[in-house]
Parts: C-alpha cells; structure tokens; sequence
C-alpha cells in the first residue's frame, strides 16, 4: 500500500510557508544545531546558551522537530536528525551560512519581503533595505564580505575543476579574472597551466582579503590582485578575460558595458570566457536543476537587479556589444556540486 499523493490544498499551503523557511534562518543564526550536538539537550540550557526566551524557544524547536530536523525524546531531551546536521557548522556545504541572518546571504534573503514591489518595478530591493547595493555592502563592511569569501570558498576546487579543465589554456600568457574575488578560479587555472600568470581584479574589499588568501596559498608570483571596478576601463591587457558568475548580477545594460570594457582589454586574438549557470534541459521542469535556476534568477532580481540567462539570452547580449558566441562548453557537473554550470566562450563579431 502507498502512501496517497498530497492534496492539492496541503502541497499548496507547503508551497506558501513562510514560517518554516524563517524558522531555519533563526534555528541557523542561533546555531542550535552545534549547541545540541555538543550537549545542550534541554530547552531551557539552550535558550541560556543562546540568549533567547525559553517558552519561545521551545514553541520554536517543537516546529523544527515536526519538519523534521530535531527530535524529543519522552523526557523532553532534544536530539538531531540526519537532517538537521546538515545546520552544523561543519557541514561541507556550509548550508547554516547560507541561511545565517547575519551573514552575507541570509541578510540579503530579507530583502525578498519587498519581492512584490520587485516584480512591480523590475529593481532590486537590497539597497533600498540596507541603504548600499550588496556587493558596496560587501566591500565597506568586513565581516559580511568574510562570511560570503566563506561561502564562495565551500567546495571550490570542485567548483572550478571542471570548467579549467574544459578550457584549452595552450597559448595564453596571461589572464584577467574580473570581479574575481576570492581568488579561487584564478588559482585553479596557474596550479592547472602553470605557464600562465593571472590578475585578479576587484574591488577594495574584496581584493584586500584575495591578496591574503593568494599570499597564504604561496601564489603570489603568479597571480596579482588590483583594486578595481570592472564597469570601468580595465587597467591590465590579457589574453583571457574571465567573468565567473559575474553577469549574472547585472541588468542587460550594465553587462553589455562590463563586456565592452573587458572586449577592449582583450590582447589580440583574445577570448572573453564566462563562467555560468547552465541553462536547463528542455524537459527539466519542475526538476532540481530548473528550481535551482529559477532560484537564483529571483535572487539576482532582489538582491542586484540581474538576472540567469539562458544561451538564447547571452547570444543576443553579445550581438549587442559586437562579440559573439564562439562556444557553449557544459553543462559541466561535479559530484558535490548540486549546480550545473558552463563555459560560454565570447570573440569579437569581425
């Protein structure tokens, strides 16, 4: 016997939920997945711990083990299930960061209470929330551009491993990887084709702490860092120009002037490459890689004005500024990564 398929009206009211999603944001920023962990099974401990109101506290965790990421015993002591470690801090997805109030993504998901008037005007809604666009908020105020460093860092060389593998790097000298704080990408690219030498370039924050990681990486001789802005002329030539999840955080406009400006650093014979989300197959509706990119295509729309694009989109977006679309190399996959991406290599038009 099976169980009988969810009514539309329960699947509905699962769908509509806000309170669950708020709920692991609290449960992450309080971090009381580490807290039970290391002992602290009892409700009224855990709010001592935590600093909170232990019957709020109680009325809260009664929720998280009814979906399932706690669970009490008859005495009232509180266990984690398989579920809930996924909110450990050591978890190698860092999903806790993700959902962490008081870090980089977490803060920036509020911003999706002003989703409506989003749709309504097509304009982001971070900067009218915290009174500076994300990526300024990020490179004024340290912590939070540490935490999203920390976040971006989570499984990187599985990240990157594929798309620097797919790319032939014989003949390039020298690479400029724009916006491409941490520093990761261009790492994976000189330990891959040593011959190469890479800048980094972006801005003041951001570069500060990708100067530290590549000196403690010992990768100094081959990869510089510049302060910088992309949208502006670029202050190096290269060979490759790399954009890694880049323009995705922008509008058509802003990213037809962040390729003319990388175009015109390219030396000749050069090559754009942009590093994105894949598009999903025609028939991933409603399947995992369709969600993820829907997703992240609302949160570039509330969190920055930008938006994922499909391969129809990025041909029309570089006819706009005479380039073409030379390459579509992917979907590249990775086992522990849950995100397909690729490489979508860009030449001038002429």
């Amino acid at each position: 016997m099976t169980d009988a398929p969810p009514r539309p009206g329960d699947l509905l009211a699962r769908l509509s939920d806000l309170v669950t999603p708020m709920a692991l944001r609290v449960a992450a920023t309080l971090r009381l997945a580490d807290a039970v962990l290391a002992g602290v099974d009892d409700v009224d401990r855990l709010a001592g711990l935590t600093g909170t109101h232990p019957g709020a506290l109680a009325r809260l965790v009664r929720h998280l083990c009814a979906v399932g990421l706690f669970e009490t015993d008859r005495a009232g002591r509180i266990t984690v299930t398989a579920l809930g470690r996924l909110l450990a801090d050591d978890d190698p997805a860092r999903h806790r960061s993700w959902l962490d109030l008081d870090q980089a993504i977490g803060r920036a998901d509020l911003a999706f209470l002003h989703l409506l008037t989003a749709v309504r005007t097509g304009r982001p809604m971070y900067e009218p929330l915290y009174g500076l666009g994300f990526w300024d908020d990020l490179s004024a105020n340290e912590r939070l551009g540490d935490s999203f460093d920390h976040l971006m860092s989570a499984r990187e060389g599985d990240t990157f491993a594929g798309p620097v593998a797919a790319y032939d790097w014989n003949g390039v000298r020298h690479v400029l990887d724009a916006g491409g704080a941490p520093g990761a990408l261009a790492q994976a690219v000189v330990r891959a084709a040593p011959h190469v030498r890479a800048t980094v370039l972006d801005l003041p924050g951001p570069a500060a702490r990708t100067r530290r990681r590549i000196a403690e990486a010992g990768l100094a001789d081959q990869v510089t860092v510049l302060d910088g802005d992309f949208r502006e002329p670029l202050p190096v030539t290269a060979d490759v120009v790399l954009l890694s999840f880049v323009l995705l955080n922008w509008d058509d406009e802003e990213a037809c002037r962040i390729l003319r400006s990388c175009a015109r650093a390219l030396e000749p014979g050069g090559r754009i490459v942009l590093l994105e989300r894949a598009e999903p197959l025609r028939d991933a509706t409603h399947d995992a890689a369709d969600l993820y990119f829907t997703v992240l295509d609302l949160r570039m729309l509330v969190f920055l004005g930008g938006r994922v694009r499909t391969y129809a989109e990025w041909r029309r977006l570089a006819g706009a500024v005479g380039l073409r679309v030379e390459a579509i190399t992917g979907p590249l996959s990775s086992p522990t990564v849950p995100v397909d991406s690729c490489l979508i290599t860009l030449a001038p038009a002429g």
